[in-house]
């Protein structure tokens, strides 16, 4: 106990130093799986044992899927120097020992607080205990940090998420941090010496197109979100990333649906978390979360968040570029009836401004492959014909 007071002495007396953020933990979009889109606060450590067996034996492991992290509602009470507790009705065995559970499965363990006195579900927030739920997370061997903003009163979002990254700079565990203030602030100003990602909307709710009105704040779809911010792409990349929440595959929309969310996220470097129960996912949801092209889209080493660059409608065409003068293309249907696609590359040439790319496709001819169908698809000398079903995707890449 002496050593550990000691300890907390001496984070008090260098409060007034600088700290930074790990650099380095997020050069691509992080991956993992976080609990509160399927179980809110149904959180205990047999189910997070198993969503780890699970992660690995369906394959998400090997297909980059890393985190797994327990959001809301673990906490139990402070004990009398403030030290946050686990439940020990939920976590029994403590969150050491869970996190070595999760690090002999050759993954990462992540948790959740709060900037303010309470978190969302009402448990003890980190304001005030900032630095003494640094070294408790780092004796823990936490991972990753998702950091709410429940309960924050008048705080400066900027100031008290710099205040919880100096307090695990100071812990010296190498910790992701997560910003989740839904955007209100506008983090992606202000928040890339900060986090290694940040939300840009409030929660995101397993419908392809809808809002859900809570009254005094709303969840939304998966369309909703993707079009809630413009022009702050160029605030995202390796390192720092605009977070369009935590996924819904597996949640309760069609395998379409599920396709084009999952396209989407990765069509825009976003994180990708999953939110589903990883112990019962049917084949197709699988096979949507581990289809690595796909991923390999959102992992691309240059980081580049994409943009529409085409709006017919219904019917929207989506651009990503990627390294080696590459490019993800990704035709989205935002109806629930079939739309059929003529697309002549050479009429719509592509000349990024942000990541600086130009293709003439009259002087340049790309090869296509389609990476849902896992296929060929032509070149960009010929006119690319299709139907993309309604509420889906056809997705392409484009390389020489």
């Amino acid at each position: 106990m002496k050593n550990t007071f000691a300890l907390i002495l001496l984070l008090i007396i260098s409060t007034g130093l600088h700290g930074q953020k790990f650099d380095g933990l997020a050069l691509t979009p992080p991956m993992g799986w976080n609990s509160w889109n399927h179980f809110g606060c149904n959180v205990d450590e047999k189910m997070i044992q198993e969503t780890a067996d699970a992660m690995v034996t369906s394959g998400m492991k090997d297909a980059g899927y890393t985190y797994v992290v327990i959001d809301d509602c673990w906490h139990g009470e402070r004990d009398s120097l403030g030290f946050i507790r686990p439940d020990p009705g939920r976590f029994p065995s403590g969150m050491k020992a869970l996190a070595d559970y999760i690090h002999s499965r050759g993954l990462k363990f992540g948790i959740y607080s709060d900037a303010g006195a309470k978190t969302c579900g009402g448990r003890p927030g980190s304001r005030g205990y900032e630095y003494q739920d640094a070294l408790t997370y780092a004796s823990w061997g936490v991972d990753y940090l998702k950091y709410d903003w429940c309960s924050t009163g008048e705080l400066n979002a900027k100031e008290a998420y710099t205040t919880m990254r100096d307090a695990l700079y100071r812990a010296k565990r190498p910790v992701v941090l997560s910003i989740c203030e839904w955007g209100d602030n506008e983090p992606w100003t202000w928040a890339k010496d900060i986090g290694h990602l940040w939300r840009i909307s409030g929660d995101i709710h397993h419908c392809f197109d809808c809002q859900w009105d809570h009254g005094i704040w709303s969840s939304w779809g998966v369309v909703q979100i993707l079009e809630m911010r413009k022009n702050i792409r160029q605030y995202s990349g390796p390192d720092h990333w605009n977070d369009f929440d935590m996924m819904e595959v597996g949640n309760g929309m069609s395998a379409g649906e599920d396709r084009a969310h999952f396209s989407l996220w990765c069509m825009m470097a976003s994180p990708l978390i999953a939110g589903n129960d990883l112990r019962k996912m049917s084949k197709e949801t699988v096979d949507i979360l581990t289809n690595k092209e796909v991923i390999a889209v959102n992992q691309d080493q240059l980081g580049i968040q994409g943009y529409k660059m085409l709006d017919l409608g219904d019917l929207e065409v989506w651009v990503k570029p990627l390294k080696d003068s590459g490019l993800a293309v990704c035709f989205l249907n935002r109806a629930l009836i079939p739309e059929s696609i003529g697309f002549d590359w050479k009429e719509y040439p592509i000349d990024d401004g942000f990541s600086k790319l130009k293709i003439d496709f009259n002087k340049a001819t790309y090869q296509i492959r389609d990476l849902w169908a896992k296929k060929p698809a032509g070149t960009t000398n010929q006119e690319f014909k299709a139907i993309v079903p309604g509420h889906d995707v056809i997705m392409l890449k484009l390389f020489r």
